[in-house]
Parts: C-alpha cells; sequence; structure tokens
C-alpha cells in the first residue's frame, strides 16, 4: 500500500515529471482554454498565454520549463511562420500591389519611427534595443481574419491590401531581425557583409529555385502517397529554417520562406492544406502559445512599476502608430472610414511576428525581462483591440459593400451533383467539386452512384456502397461532409436527370478519360440529349494531373457569350478555381467578351490575374496549341444548341483534346441556361446590344438560332 501511495506522490509531485501527464495537461488547456475564455468574447490566444502564465514556473509551477517544452515551442514557433507563408494569396498582392505596398511601407516606416525615438530617449534603450522594439511595432498578425471570413467580406480591396500589405512589413521586419541579431555580436564588418550576401544568395537560390522543383517531382511522383505529402512538407520547412541559420538568418526566416515557396503548390482547398493546418492549429501553435506565456514572470508583472509603465508605452505606441499607417493609407487611396476602421482592425494586433522577433531579443539579451513581460500584456491588449474594431467595422460593411448584392443565385444555394462510375475517378471528380464548392455553402456535396436494373442489380448495389464510402472517406480529408445517393434506374443518363431534379442540383460534375472509349459515349448522342435537356451548369472533367500540380487556367470562350444568362455563374466557378489553385488565367476569346469578364473581376473584387489573346475561329482550334503548356488546366466554355454564342464547330473540340492535347487536364463547361427565359434575355438584352454595337450579321449559329428567333430569322440581317 505505501508502494503505491509513494508512487502516486511521485506521480502528482509538483511541478510534474511525468512526461504523459504533462502532454495531458497541455491538451486539457488547449481544448479547454479557448471555449471558456470564448464565451467572454475573448480570443483563443489570448487563453493559451494567460493558461501558460498559469501554470508555468513564475506561478503555480504546475510545470516547468525542461528540453521537451522548449522543442515544441520552437516547432510551434517555426509553424506560425511558415503558415503566415503559405496563407498569403500572392494574387492578390500583384493585382492590388501598389496599393499594398503603399499600406505595406506605411504601416512598416510610421510605427518604426515613432517607436524608435521613444525607446531610445525616452524609455533609454540602446540602438540595438531601441531598433528591435521599434520593429516589433511594425509587424502584425492577421488575429481577427477569421471574423472577416465569417463575415463574407473577404473580396473587399481594403481587406486584400491589408493582406498584401503584410508581405512587406514582416518581411522587411524579419530582415532587419537578422541585421540587429548580427550587430548584437559586434561582427558587423566588410567580411560580414561579403559572407552574408554569398550565404544569403545561396541560402535563397536553394529555397526559390532548388526547393520547388523537388517539391513539384515529388507530388507529382508519389501522389498516392498522402501522408507522405505532409512529412515532405514538414521536412523542407525544418530543412530551410536550419539553411537560414546557417545562413546567418534566423531560423523564423527559413520557415516563412518556406511557406512562400510552397505556396502555389499547396491548394488552400486540398486535404494537405486541410492536415497542415489542422496539425498546427490544433497541437504546435497552441504548444508554443502557452509555452510563451510560461516565461511570463507574473511577480514582476504585477509588482513591478516599472514593467507597467513599459507595457503602457509600448502599447499606446503600438495601437496608435498602426491607427495612423492606417489614416494616411486611406487618406491616400481614397477609402472610407469603415474601410479605414477595416484596415486598422486587422493590422493593430500584435503576436505571431511580435512574439517571434522579442523572444529572439530576449534569447540574445537585446532586451530584459522587463521588456519581455511587458510585450505580452501588448499582445493581450492589442488582440483585444484588434478583434473588437475588426468586428464592428466589418459589419457596416457588409451592410454597405454593393458588391454582396450581386452575388448569383446559385452561391447562395449552390448545391453540387457527383455522378461517379468506378473507385479511380472518385477523388478527381470531388476534388473538383470541393473547388468549385462556395465556402459558405450551406448544402453538402451529393456523390450519386446509379445502378442499372437489370439482372446484377443486387452485386452493382453492393459495389455501389463500397464505391460510396470510399468517396466519404476523401471527402473528410478535406474536412468536408458529403451526401451519398444511390438510385436505382433504367439507364445512367435518366438516372442521372432525375436525381438531378429531385435535389433541386445546380452544378453536376462528370468525369470522363480521353484515353478510353467512354469518351464516345460521354460525348455521344444520349449526353447531348442530357446536355439539352437539363438547366444545370454542367462540368465534364478529365483532370489528369493532380490540381496542385497547374500553374494556370487557359480558358477558351466564344464572342458574345456575356450576354447569355450563365455568363456571371461560369466566370465565378473559373474565378473559384483560380482563387483556390493559386493560379492565373489566360483567356482566348473576343475582345468585347474578356472586357465583360474584367468588369465582373473588378466588380467582385477578384485579385487572380488574367491575360487575354484575340480568338473567335473555333473551327482553327489548333492555332492556340503554341500557347498552351502542359500544366495548363484548359476550359472550354460550351454553350447549348440555340445559344447566340454557340459554334457548330464547337462539338469537334472534345475529339481534338483528346488527339492533340492529350497530356493536358481539361474541363468543358456547359453554363446554366433557362429555356423559358432564352427568348427574352435575347429580345431585351442581345437584340438590341447587337442594334447599338452596329452588328449587322451573325454567320455563328444561324440556323440554330433561327429555330427560336423567328421573327429575326427573317430579316436580312440575319
Amino acid at each position: 500500500m505505501s508502494t503505491i501511495i509513494d508512487k502516486l506522490n511521485s506521480l502528482f509531485q509538483i511541478p510534474f515529471k511525468n512526461s504523459v501527464l504533462v502532454f495531458s495537461l497541455i491538451l486539457f488547456i488547449i481544448l479547454l482554454a479557448p471555449l471558456i475564455l470564448r464565451k467572454l468574447k475573448i480570443p483563443g490566444i489570448i487563453g493559451l498565454i494567460i493558461s501558460g502564465v498559469i501554470i508555468g514556473p513564475h506561478a503555480l509551477n504546475i510545470i516547468e520549463k525542461n528540453s521537451a517544452i522548449d522543442l515544441f515551442s520552437t516547432i510551434g514557433l517555426l509553424y506560425i511562420m511558415f503558415i503566415a507563408g503559405l496563407d498569403l494569396n500572392l494574387n492578390e498582392f500583384s493585382k492590388y500591389k501598389y496599393k499594398s505596398l503603399t499600406f505595406g511601407f506605411l504601416t512598416f516606416i510610421i510605427p518604426l519611427a515613432i517607436g524608435f525615438p521613444v525607446c531610445y530617449y525616452v524609455l533609454q534603450y540602446d540602438f540595438n534595443g531601441s531598433l528591435l522594439i521599434a520593429s516589433m511595432f511594425s509587424t502584425h498578425t492577421l488575429i481577427s481574419y477569421p471574423i472577416i471570413n465569417r463575415l463574407g467580406i473577404t473580396r473587399n480591396e481594403a481587406v486584400a491590401i491589408t493582406v498584401g500589405g503584410t508581405i512587406f512589413t514582416d518581411t522587411a521586419v524579419l530582415l532587419l531581425l537578422a541585421f540587429i541579431s548580427v550587430s548584437a555580436t559586434g561582427l558587423l564588418d566588410t567580411a560580414f557583409w561579403v559572407k552574408m550576401l554569398i550565404s544569403m544568395l545561396v541560402f535563397l537560390g536553394i529555397s526559390f529555385y532548388l526547393i520547388p522543383r523537388i517539391a513539384a517531382w515529388f507530388f507529382k511522383k508519389l501522389e498516392s502517397e498522402k501522408h507522405s505529402h505532409f512529412i515532405f512538407v514538414l521536412s523542407i520547412v525544418f530543412f530551410l529554417a536550419f539553411l537560414a541559420e546557417v545562413a546567418g538568418l534566423e531560423p523564423i526566416i527559413g520557415a516563412f520562406i518556406a511557406g512562400l515557396v510552397l505556396n502555389k503548390l499547396i491548394p488552400h482547398t486540398s486535404p494537405l492544406m486541410n492536415r497542415i493546418e489542422f496539425v498546427g492549429t490544433s497541437l504546435f501553435i497552441p504548444f508554443f502559445l502557452i509555452s510563451v506565456g510560461m516565461i511570463i514572470n507574473i511577480g514582476v508583472v504585477f509588482q513591478s512599476y516599472n514593467t507597467i509603465v513599459i507595457a503602457i508605452i509600448l502599447t499606446v505606441i503600438a495601437i496608435a502608430s498602426k491607427y495612423i499607417a492606417a489614416w494616411l493609407t486611406t487618406f491616400v487611396i481614397k477609402y472610407n472610414k469603415v474601410q479605414r476602421n477595416l484596415i486598422f482592425g486587422l493590422s493593430s494586433s500584435h503576436a505571431a511576428a511580435t512574439l517571434a522577433i522579442i523572444l529572439v531579443g530576449f534569447k540574445l539579451g537585446i532586451i530584459s525581462e522587463d521588456v519581455l513581460n511587458a510585450v505580452i500584456i501588448l499582445i493581450l491588449v492589442t488582440c483585444l483591440v484588434s478583434s473588437f474594431v475588426t468586428e464592428n467595422a466589418g459589419k457596416k460593411l457588409v451592410l454597405i459593400d454593393k458588391n454582396l448584392n450581386n452575388l448569383p443565385v446559385q452561391s447562395i444555394n449552390q448545391k453540387i451533383l457527383v455522378p461517379i462510375s468506378n473507385s479511380s475517378s472518385i477523388e478527381r471528380l470531388l476534388d473538383l467539386a470541393f473547388l468549385i464548392k462556395e465556402k459558405k455553402g450551406r448544402f453538402p456535396v451529393l456523390t450519386l452512384k446509379v445502378v442499372n436494373d437489370d439482372s446484377n442489380t443486387n452485386l452493382n448495389l453492393i459495389e455501389a456502397k463500397k464505391i460510396l464510402e470510399k468517396a466519404t472517406i476523401h471527402a473528410s480529408s478535406y474536412d468536408e461532409q458529403i451526401e451519398v445517393i444511390t438510385t436505382i434506374d433504367q439507364n445512367i443518363i435518366s438516372g442521372i436527370k432525375r436525381i438531378a431534379k429531385e435535389f433541386s442540383a445546380t452544378d453536376i460534375i462528370i468525369g470522363y478519360n480521353s484515353k478510353s472509349n467512354i469518351s464516345d459515349f460521354i460525348f455521344g448522342k444520349r449526353f447531348n440529349s442530357f446536355i439539352e435537356n437539363v438547366s444545370q451548369l454542367i462540368l465534364v472533367s478529365n483532370i489528369i494531373n493532380p490540381t496542385h500540380q497547374h500553374t494556370r487556367l487557359v480558358v477558351i470562350c466564344s464572342q458574345f457569350s456575356e450576354i447569355e444568362i450563365g455568363f456571371n455563374y461560369w466566370n465565378e466557378i473559373v474565378d473559384r478555381i483560380a482563387n483556390n489553385l493559386n493560379v492565373s488565367k489566360f483567356y482566348f476569346t473576343h475582345n468585347d467578351t474578356y472586357n465583360k469578364i474584367i468588369e465582373i473581376q473588378n466588380k467582385n473584387n477578384n485579385t487572380t490575374p488574367s491575360k487575354f489573346k484575340e480568338f473567335t475561329d473555333l473551327d482553327d482550334i489548333l492555332i492556340i496549341s503554341k500557347y498552351i503548356l502542359i500544366t495548363d488546366l484548359v476550359i472550354f466554355i460550351m454553350p447549348r444548341k440555340g445559344c447566340i454564342s454557340y459554334s457548330v464547330f464547337q462539338s469537334l473540340i472534345p475529339q481534338k483534346m483528346s488527339k492533340y492535347f492529350s497530356e493536358n487536364s481539361s474541363i468543358f463547361i456547359h453554363p446554366p441556361i433557362d429555356s423559358s427565359q432564352l427568348v427574352q434575355s435575347f429580345d431585351n438584352e442581345y437584340g438590341n446590344g447587337l442594334i447599338e454595337k452596329g452588328v449587322n450579321r451573325i454567320t455563328i449559329g444561324a440556323k440554330n438560332i433561327s429555330k427560336i428567333f423567328k421573327k429575326e430569322s427573317d430579316s436580312s440581317e440575319i
């Protein structure tokens, strides 16, 4: 009995020594702290830091700082910087680069210009300490971005330039940190600068030239090894962090660059991205935040008058300098008051980068424990201010943002139907479904298996169940729910049509393989009948390469597509694919059509870059072959017969794609159409538009037009 008691006493001796018990306690804190403080409207990051303070060696001393805690803390810090680089939308920065650079420069230089003299002359820190603390004011972490996402205003231009400005200011601060770190050692001589320049060039060469090629090769050759992808990404992160340290930089710079390098290779809607964010937000980052709290000496915070004074001064500078930067930005760019508050709210929170910089300075002995504790108070206050300001400004922007009133109806009640023929096509079809799915969509993706009504129906039903189980497993890797449907029908086409009608599907995704005979079925008479008798948007997909390996969308659409009923919606689908894959777009179409596409993109604040080349002759599709790369995802817009943009030559495109572009992934989009509105659309929009544009002759599809528009076909102009 005494042995058991002695063992229990040793297990529960404070601080806890048992590694299993320590890890269990930390997991409970990660689980409960954010939930409890969320009830008080306090961000979860603050709850984790406070928890670290309570259990740390300077408070209750339940857990001591040891090598295991330090290891997880380092992993968490690098992970924060990696995700910061991975989450940056490089397309947003490209579209609003000048506005983003304006904000990035102001939000970097103003806090630095205000903070340095205050720290140097008022608080009387040395040069390195003053510069380090001042650079901390220039950083910001988009901790309140989830609020913007929840309110659905991520496309607003003010949000885009704030995110883009983060690239400039955080990168500049991290480079400044490298300078300060070396300056503190007293080795700033000519030899240092030569060595630094060479080592940085080697490091950047490996990072931006060698690593992307290795990563692309790895993802392509080991496509089926999903778990290996995650391990590979982590290996790259920590390898570049190590190389950065070898090059004389801080490891966090290497982790941040790893995020930028892999940004294009990891789609934001992919199982890999889901795993990266899940592991980081569930374990590594919370562990880091708790370890930060464990550093704080709670006695110093509340007993030292000096710490409180420093905390007040630093917090006031941090908030005021960010507000001035936001005000000047909106003054230069001519934004309104609500957008100014939104920019300030997003950029006023100091968390990840600030913690990284201060911890580096503390370990190097550049700043004191008083400053470290004062900065923790600064983080708590700025995170609260950021959350409240962003919430208030975001709600006001929702009421005045006109773009929200122009979203297509399909986005609100989007229902995607994915008929599945065999298990080999499941993953690619669902990948495409999640690419085009509205983030705020209320309905799960519908997966359908149609079983022929014949003598083997029972066996086929069992096989269908196995196939749909595989679909459910794949959807779970996206953290998405799907609804599986099995139905019996005389043939596949009629089964799809019936289920699409019963469940009010808005989009139907059908797969085909250009190298097999199934393409003859897909583009045969039965499928053509299916196309002409359903009004939903239909995507006929042949995704050969994994989605993350595509570097550009090539979109080919007919002249006069801009006045068809489904024009806005298929453009939104294309933009959604480009945004989620983080790739550019290249359009082959008529100049008037492209101008309308750009008008829609600007209206919706779409940030993916696009180019254009005049192309109107669908009969000579091979003329564009010299512009198409093997890594392009080729999208053809295929209007239905009777539509004004329909061309008789488009029926030959699938066969030409299979013959001449067999190595390219392709999607044939049949835009949604309501036949009852077609004549009215032509009368109100097209007929008047043709007269205004001075169009005297329409040669493409004239016979099909005459079947519907009898009056117009009698005219000499058609």
